[in-house]
């Protein structure tokens, strides 16, 4: 399924009216069926939903290794994707009461509570970065952006080390986005420790909790921090870095982290 859509439009300037077309990113509605159960349905980009699928069910707890899914099935003509385990889960009809209205886009609703963040371990990582590092990451990280460059409507997220991005996805929803890379680190098994993440959007809390979820120790984006993120990143131990854009870039939390170049 295509990701854009041409559309006419009248473009207006100081110097008159054309009639023309854009390009626009599609809104495709998926729904999750674990077990028979409906979780939830996602406004997404219509590419990779069964990695944001699975990112999406582990990020809420609900699948926890590759080995406990025993099949996927994706219907696309009806928007639906089923995930049967091997074992029957206990049922998930208590998400329906942490439902959380969310600072998101492309999708209203997370599966969050305070106690997720009480229960959470601190990552302890040693990992280390320098500053010059994150700047050439996250240049790279804006050229491989090639449906944002066509539309300005969707979030990028990737998985990357020191020195190269490893999982890249793009969503109209910045949750979304951070679902599929984690999503297909799910099913590929690709470790995340000592990783880091970039996003192009804003770093709120529950973004910080899917992250610390998956022990990774820094997170950067080229846009800001709420307040919340800011404090679940200090509680949990994860360098936070916003504001990434040229040749500065700004860490809230754990600053040893980033390293000057050649120290």
């Amino acid at each position: 399924m295509d990701e854009i859509e041409r559309i006419p439009i009248l473009r207006v300037t100081e110097a008159g009216r054309t009639s023309t077309e854009d390009v626009v990113a599609r809104e495709f509605p998926l729904t999750i069926i674990l077990n028979n159960q409906e979780l939830v349905t996602l406004l997404c980009s219509p590419k990779e939903q069964e990695y944001l699928a699975l990112g999406f069910l582990s990020s809420q707890g609900l699948l926890t290794n590759r080995d406990e899914v025993k099949k996927i099935v994706f219907d696309e003509p009806r928007g639906v994707i089923r995930v049967e385990t091997r074992e029957e889960k206990g049922p998930a009809d208590e998400l329906v009461f942490k439902r959380l209205i969310t600072s998101g886009c492309g999708r209203g609703t997370y599966f969050y509570s305070a106690a997720d963040a009480q229960n959470q371990s601190k990552i302890d990582s040693h990992f280390t970065v320098s500053a010059g590092e994150i700047l050439a990451l996250v240049r790279t990280f804006q050229r491989r952006s090639e449906l944002y460059r066509a539309t300005g409507g969707v979030h990028s997220a990737a998985l990357c080390d020191a020195e190269s991005i490893i999982v890249f996805s793009e969503d109209v929803g910045r949750h979304n986005a951070i679902d599929k890379i984690f999503g297909r680190c799910f099913w590929e098994n690709i470790p995340t420790d000592d990783r880091l993440v970039v996003t192009s959007g804003r770093i709120s809390s529950e973004i910080l909790l899917k992250v610390a979820r998956r022990n990774i120790p820094i997170v950067v984006s080229k846009s800001a921090p709420t307040d919340l993120g800011v404090k679940l990143a200090n509680d949990l131990g994860i360098t936070l870095l916003g504001f990434v854009r040229g040749k500065r870039l700004n860490a809230y939390t754990y600053d040893w982290r980033i390293s000057q170049d050649g120290h």
